[in-house]
């Protein structure tokens, strides 16, 4: 895949392309603690299958950059979103399959639940990934709230600081914790621990995991979108959900499909919560499975 960057109102965004114009857009979009790095194998599998494959840097990773110190870095969903459709405005892309996990995977899902007309079709791994009033403070059993203790610690000012002292030891560890039969090796790690050099990453994780709490303010550009994302809107385009079935984040919870009005298949899957990396099969699979829907 070839590194490229494109501008849109508000960013300067890194992406990897492969594939040729013309075909049909793919769009693989990685999460947190990770980065565009996580979708290369899928990618160029999907590409010498005929797609047009874009993978972005989000914002505050790697080398995309904000274009104006003013800008609020917010990581809430609604912006999420609105940075994928501003990507493809940028690009000139009317429609794309999306495929996401984690933050990427609330994009893609943000996305296609705000703007269904511009996702020919979706793949989300582990299900609805809104944040919505419904469901954001319902504690869950003391035996997975505990795996989350990364959230809770990035709530106070000691987890700031502790996030932006030991980036790579608290990603590394989050790694071994959330994809625990994952053989990645140093070089892996390394590649994609740079992404997290950026001077905003810290700021735009921070401000992520306390807006979904109402710790932070969310930015006002984008309040209108998170009243919708909050209202728990269907998702009506044609969507596979994958479950990575080793993740210790994710292999306990059955994923959500009840906002999915365009389902086409779920299924688990081997893998953890890197799930493009670590199983890009499974994802070049449910992109065939679309592709038989006609869908592309």
């Amino acid at each position: 895949m070839h590194q490229r960057s494109v501008k849109t109102a508000i960013l300067d965004i890194g992406y990897f392309e492969a594939g040729k114009a013309g075909d049909p857009v793919a769009i693989l979009m990685h999460g947190f603690p990770y980065d565009a790095h996580a979708c290369v194998e899928a990618g160029e599998m999907l590409a010498a299958e005929g797609w047009h494959v874009l993978a972005p840097w989000l914002r505050g990773y790697g080398p995309t950059r904000f274009l104006s110190k003013d800008t609020i870095r917010s990581g809430e969903q609604a912006a999420l979103a609105a940075d994928l459709r501003d990507f493809m405005d940028a690009l000139g892309i009317e429609r794309a399959t999306l495929a996401g996990y984690d933050w990427g995977g609330r994009a893609s899902c943000c996305a296609s639940a705000l703007w269904p007309e511009r996702v020919a079709g979706l793949i989300s791994s582990n299900g609805y990934n809104l944040f919505h009033a419904n469901a954001i403070m319902k504690p869950a059993p003391p035996e997975w709230e505990c795996r989350f203790w990364y959230g809770y610690y990035f709530h106070s000012e000691r987890g700031r600081a502790g996030l932006a002292q030991y980036r790579r030891e608290l990603t590394r560890q989050l790694w071994r914790e959330w994809s625990p039969i994952w053989a990645f090796d140093d070089a892996t790690f390394d590649r994609t621990a740079a992404s997290f050099n950026n001077e905003d990453w810290v700021d735009v994780v921070i401000q992520s995991y306390r807006h979904r709490y109402n710790l932070a303010e969310g930015d006002p550009a984008y309040a209108s979108y998170e009243a919708r994302l909050f209202a728990h809107p269907e998702i009506p385009v044609p969507s596979v959900v994958l479950s990575g079935q080793d993740g210790t984040l994710d292999g306990g919870f059955s994923p959500d499909t009840s906002k999915f009005t365009g389902l086409v298949d779920k299924k688990r899957v081997p893998g953890g919560h890197n799930l493009i990396q670590e199983n890009p099969v499974a994802i070049v699979e449910a992109y065939r499975l679309l592709r038989s829907h006609n869908v592309g």
